[in-house]
């Protein structure tokens, strides 16, 4: 049985029984693979996190630094100077907003916190920074564990796996033991596998279609995939023109059970999570005419 997350001082929890739940991206970088550059002035940044919750958004996702192929390291004091203030803005005209704050410093996810935002978006699993785990802990935030391979910079260098699910578990199971040793509660974990962080185009696609298996854990699902570089290689299009791409992926994994999807096209993919829900679940379609 997963359990829910709750947000008593925004009076919001996230059931997995009412899953999927769309998180939009607000990448407030000069060099995010799809949309750098276009969000790093805070006003654009937050007038475009307000359109994403228009679109129906159910959390933002907010980050100040880059963690695509190759990207380098964004300094403390620059990645603090992205985010906070468009998290403030967010929540100036948004009071409740459920925001994550995508980064591997504890120190950004500490004052994010305390600036409003409530979960934890670590895509190193608290490997980056040994304070992280202490972070999540002290504040009771939920905090998303991924999988990846050295660093964003380094990741693509070594895709090989003898056993990629297996790897996974593996690797899951000690991070989650770890957090849990640390004082993280088991059930503000949520795992994410990390499609397209040190994963060939074919062990994304695998990932996707054995989603089910990380079930064993007991927590909640987040899946992102949107305008990925393994979609583009399956299609051979840029990454402005994987929107359809991403649909299937999104579709797929939420029939694979998938509970929050991080993705830039909100309304769209609102829609196909939707569907996907219903026919994946026929007791929830039996109201429908």
């Amino acid at each position: 049985m997963i359990q829910n997350l709750n947000f008593p001082a925004k009076q919001r929890s996230l059931n997995a029984q009412d899953a999927p739940y769309i998180m939009g991206i607000v990448n407030v970088t000069p060099d995010s693979f799809s949309d750098g550059g276009n969000y790093l002035d805070p006003q654009r940044a937050i007038a475009h996190a307000l359109t994403l919750l228009d679109e129906g958004a159910d959390i933002l996702d907010i980050g100040g630094e880059s963690t695509r192929p190759g990207a380098e390291p964004v300094s403390l004091k620059d990645e603090l100077a992205r985010v906070l203030p468009v998290i403030d803005g967010i929540l100036d005209a948004r009071p409740d907003t459920l925001i994550s704050i995508d980064t591997t410093k504890a120190e950004v996810a500490r004052q994010s916190l305390e600036h409003g935002a409530d979960i934890i978006n670590d895509v190193s699993a608290m490997l980056k920074d040994a304070d992280m785990v202490h972070c999540a802990a002290d504040t009771s935030a939920p905090i998303v564990l991924m999988h990846m391979r050295g660093t964003p910079k380094t990741m693509q260098q070594d895709t090989h796996y003898s056993d990629l699910m297996g790897e996974q578990l593996d690797y899951f199971r000690e991070r989650i033991d770890y957090a849990v040793a640390h004082g993280v509660r088991h059930e503000h974990i949520i795992l994410d596998p990390g499609i397209g962080f040190g994963k060939s185009t074919t062990q994304n696609c695998e990932l996707i279609q054995r989603l089910d298996e990380f079930s064993i854990f007991g927590l909640m699902l987040l899946l992102g995939t949107s305008r990925k570089s393994f979609i583009g290689h399956i299609l051979g299009k840029p990454t402005d023109e994987r929107a359809w791409g991403t649909a299937a992926s999104v579709a797929i994994g939420v029939m694979n059970g998938a509970h929050i999807l991080r993705v830039h096209d909100v309304a769209q993919m609102r829609d196909v999570a939707h569907v996907a829900r219903m026919l994946t679940h026929p007791e929830q379609a039996s109201h429908l005419p």
